[in-house]
């Protein structure tokens, strides 16, 4: 995912989002431990997607906590 594509998603989307991607890391440990995987450039693919969406989330709860404090 591009991170323009993760900055227009909700917040309930991005933990849906997040939920999905952890899934798919852990079965391609799997394929891989079983050596079952045949691109395995798509794990630091998906470790990335993973940061990206977690940095968006943060970056909202900071924002949300300026926000809180500035009222």
């Amino acid at each position: 995912m591009k991170p323009a594509e993760i900055r227009e998603l909700s917040d309930d989307q991005l933990a849906e989002k997040l939920k999905e991607t952890r899934a798919e890391l852990f079965n391609l440990r799997f394929q891989m431990a079983t050596s079952q995987l045949d691109n395995t450039a798509r794990v630091k693919t998906v470790k990335k997607d993973i940061a990206r969406i977690l940095t968006e989330q943060r970056a909202r709860e900071i924002a949300a906590e300026k926000a809180a404090a500035a009222e």
